[in-house]
């Protein structure tokens, strides 16, 4: 279906920005449907998150819709 590729398509587009915005500490690991999982160092996951948030919702203005992104963080994945 076209949503689900423009999804896919935002998604490879802001995981291509985030590899140089987020800190050298931060390390891209899965994309799971709508959602990246990022294993980064504690005291750079406050930075991590704002970038990732404001990245994710500005990554495609062209769109017409304003991009809502939830950030959740835990020491591993039943915390999430």
């Amino acid at each position: 279906m076209p949503i689900q590729g423009t999804e896919a398509d935002i998604m490879k587009l802001a995981m291509i920005k985030l590899e140089n915005a987020l800190p050298k500490t931060a390390k891209q690991l899965l994309q799971i449907h709508d959602s990246i999982l990022v294993e980064v160092l504690d005291n750079d996951i406050g930075i991590a998150a704002d970038i990732m948030k404001s990245t994710m919702e500005t990554i495609y203005p062209q769109l017409g819709i304003n991009l809502k992104v939830d950030v959740k963080t835990g020491k591993h994945w039943g915390e999430l």
